[in-house]
């Protein structure tokens, strides 16, 4: 089984997680928590929550648009079974299928993240869920394919998956809500299709 090659980042997502889930956690139970609150529900100082989240309102947004999302996505994923191509394109059907007003919530995250203060060197500024998901729509796919070309194809695939991509495709190409799909899907495809043939070509004799 490949060894994920960069453990510091899947600590960081872990540790971004937690920070969120309980953000979530204390929203849920109808609370307006603080940076203490959820520092406390984390299991980690004010510090770490602000090096993760430089505003305290991102994190609030953040953890919004997760509460929102999470089950319908990780149903969707869910229901493709073990095969890790239509893991992908379920994956990319649910956040394609998003509320005008989680759309809107999406875009004022964006614009909290681009305007917030830089956080600190290596952290990263969000995004966690999205590798998380698309780390499990490939995951029948990851034996097959070594930890370099793995990473990458996660990469790329954050970069036609996700709120970017869809406000590329509205504001940018000026596609309607099924022309982006239908091209977010293609892009999907196409770098799953070549990471398998890299690998193929690699092992080739």
């Amino acid at each position: 089984m490949n060894v994920n090659p960069h453990p510091r980042a899947a600590q960081k997502r872990r540790t971004r997680k937690a920070i969120v889930d309980a953000a979530i956690a204390l929203l849920a139970r109808g609370e307006t928590p603080t940076v203490n609150d959820v520092a406390a529900a984390a299991d980690v100082s004010r510090r770490t929550v602000y090096l993760y989240f430089p505003s305290f309102d991102q994190l609030l947004l953040d953890a919004t648009v997760g509460a929102l999302a999470q089950a319908s996505v990780d149903r969707a994923i869910e229901q493709a079974s073990d095969d890790g191509e239509a893991r992908v394109e379920h994956l990319v059907r649910a956040l394609h299928h998003v509320s005008p007003e989680i759309e809107k919530l999406g875009r004022s995250l964006i614009k909290l993240t681009v305007d917030g203060e830089p956080p600190a060197e290596g952290m990263p500024r969000r995004g966690y869920r999205r590798v998380e998901w698309i780390e499990s729509a490939l995951s029948p796919l990851r034996d097959r394919l070594d930890p370099k070309r793995w990473n990458r194809l996660v990469g790329a695939l954050a970069m036609v998956i996700g709120w970017e991509a869809l406000i590329v495709q509205r504001d940018v190409c000026g596609l309607g809500a099924a022309e982006g799909e239908a091209l977010s899907l293609w892009a999907a495809n196409a770098l799953v299709r070549a990471a398998l043939e890299d690998e193929r070509d690699a092992g080739a004799p």
